[in-house]
């Protein structure tokens, strides 16, 4: 039993480090994620300019025309509130001229929640007194019942009459819950406020809990789902997990560029109270500079509330290292009054070395005779190196007059055949003239050009191996070893090797490579490629390699 017991108590124990080692973990990297807000939005930026691109198609119907309203809609409503309204506005217009009823409902329904959230209060309850529920489907009365909620429970909290708007929404909630799904998320989130609001708080967690656990990415949902998780939470008096689901509900705000939000206000909040005043005012700091971004008037109403004394902390705390830091600039000019004392002493003791400083100096003046004579021997080595560069200069420079002989060998026996093809095109052009029976055969026979071709090659091939004698072991050490050319008996170069041999040369241009082995160009890449790809050094530097061969290297 006592072991059973203790086995209990090391699994909580775990349990509890592991969770207190994930919220420090969040709470640390909420803060890493403010700084890279700006990547976030311009991720927003370029998905809402991709929607805007659709609207400059040609010929769009005004139907498309309001689906793509509705999608910068739905992208702005908590980005920019301002370009929201514009949106929306632009889609009642059309809704009215298509005389669209539902259109009509949903446009102005959807104007009304960016009222509410703008602070016009005023403007978005004359929208929804205009409004006949009777009128609307159960997919638009959801909207408006929600309104009336928001409508009222925003108001409630700038209001002296807070309990009766309070209690308003409420109602507007119960409407809420009676068309909605009970199976589905909206639902249950409404439903677990109003758990909240009577204190049953248990139930409240336990339905927002289990619906964060089906929420894998870093959804708005999952944001709503955590702020509301860490409300109950502040309520059963929590702070640890208060803080972690605040974090989480901010982390997934700003990674999906959530300007219209209340977590990151509450985080703040929250760790001033526990202390940690830089961390709070980086939080209310990122939460004014959002409010003020969207324009969102209740928002920016609420954090001006806070700020001032979350800044006025985080001031005096500034104040307070900068008294901590002149304290220690006294400090270290004691310390260093102290090292002058120090350095003095030291002084006096050297004095008393002074005979052994001598003793050091006849040993220096040996040191620097022989220091001398090393630098004499240095100075021969150098003149040595110097004649060497000149001569390794000397082979150098005769190795690449070596390398143009051969090309201009190479181009002329080129020009040689191309010259031996124009000969035959004349005697061509001498049968189109009709006579036919001398020159039939020779206009047919390829044998004179593939000979010179056969010879030139084998000269080709002496001369290169002649001044390369060790290319081809050389070039196989660059491939893979089962890839390696096995040249045939009497066979000096095969077409890859001579390819290669032409590249060592210089002549790097396909087209040239070509012309002078009579293949096409493309042939003669494909060469390339499949022996690169055999090549058993890195690709992109397999050419390079090749045109070191035999190289003589300056010192």
């Amino acid at each position: 039993m006592k072991k059973i017991f203790f086995l209990i108590l090391l699994i909580l124990f775990i349990n509890d480090v592991s969770s207190k080692i994930s919220q420090d973990t969040t709470l640390h990297n909420i803060h890493k994620l403010i700084e890279q807000k700006d990547i976030y939005m311009s991720e927003k930026e370029n998905k809402i300019s991709e929607i805007k691109k659709m609207l400059k198609v040609p010929n769009i119907t005004a139907d498309q025309k309001y689906g793509i309203n509705l999608d910068l809609y739905n992208e702005y409503k908590t980005y920019i509130s301002d370009s929201a309204i514009y949106y929306v506005k632009q889609n009642n217009l059309i809704a009215e001229d298509l005389k669209h009823t539902e259109w009509i409902y949903e446009s102005r329904l959807d104007l009304t929640s960016l009222y509410i959230i703008a602070g016009m209060y005023i403007d978005a309850i004359n929208i929804l007194e205009s409004i006949n529920s009777k009128d609307l489907p159960d997919w638009l009365l959801i909207k408006y019942y929600d309104c009336y909620k928001q409508l009222y429970n925003y108001y409630s909290n700038n209001n002296p009459y807070t309990l009766i708007y309070a209690e308003k929404s409420k109602l507007y909630r119960d409407s809420l819950l009676n068309v909605l799904d009970k199976k589905s998320n909206h639902y249950k989130i409404v439903y677990a406020e109003k758990l909240y609001d009577n204190y049953q708080l248990n139930e409240a967690r336990q339905i927002l809990q289990e619906l964060l656990a089906h929420t894998e990415s870093d959804t708005h949902e999952k944001a709503v789902l955590a702020y509301a998780l860490a409300n109950v939470y502040k309520k059963e008096g929590n702070i640890g997990l208060q803080k972690h689901y605040y974090a989480i509900s901010a982390t997934c705000d700003i990674k999906n560029a959530i300007k219209e939000n209340a977590s990151m206000q509450a985080l703040a909040s929250i760790l001033y109270e526990t202390g940690e005043v830089e961390r709070a005012y980086d939080c209310i700091k990122s939460s004014m500079e959002d409010a003020m971004f969207c324009n969102a008037r209740l928002r920016t109403y609420e954090v001006s509330q806070i700020f001032p004394i979350i800044d006025s902390a985080y001031r005096e705390n500034i104040n307070k290292q900068k008294a901590e830091l002149q304290l220690f600039l006294i400090l270290v000019s004691v310390l260093s009054i102290f090292l002058i004392i120090a350095v003095i002493y030291v002084y006096r003791q050297m004095k008393r070395v002074a005979r052994i400083r001598k003793e050091l100096y006849r040993t220096n003046v040996k040191l620097n005779e022989l220091n001398n004579d090393l630098q004499s021997t240095v100075n021969q080595l150098n003149i040595v190196n110097r004649e060497l560069s000149e001569v390794n200069t000397q082979l150098s420079e005769a190795n690449q007059i070596k390398e143009v002989y051969i090309g201009h060998f190479l181009d002329l026996c080129s020009t040689y055949i191309n010259k031996l093809e124009k000969y035959q095109n004349t005697l061509n052009k001498k049968a189109v003239e009709k006579k036919l029976d001398e020159l039939y055969k020779m206009l047919k026979s390829r044998q004179m050009i593939d000979d010179e071709l056969k010879e030139l090659y084998e000269n080709f091939d002496n001369i290169f191996l002649h001044l390369y004698p060790n290319f081809v072991e050389e070039f196989n050490s660059l491939l893979v070893e089962d890839e390696q050319f096995a040249l045939k008996p009497n066979e000096l170069l095969n077409v890859e090797l001579r390819i290669f041999a032409l590249i060592r040369l210089g002549i790097t241009d396909s087209s040239k490579i070509a012309n002078f082995l009579h293949y096409s160009a493309n042939t003669i890449y494909n060469y390339r490629t499949r022996v690169r790809n055999k090549a058993a050094v890195p690709r992109e530097g397999f050419e390079s390699m090749v045109m070191k061969i035999g190289a003589i290297k300056k010192n």
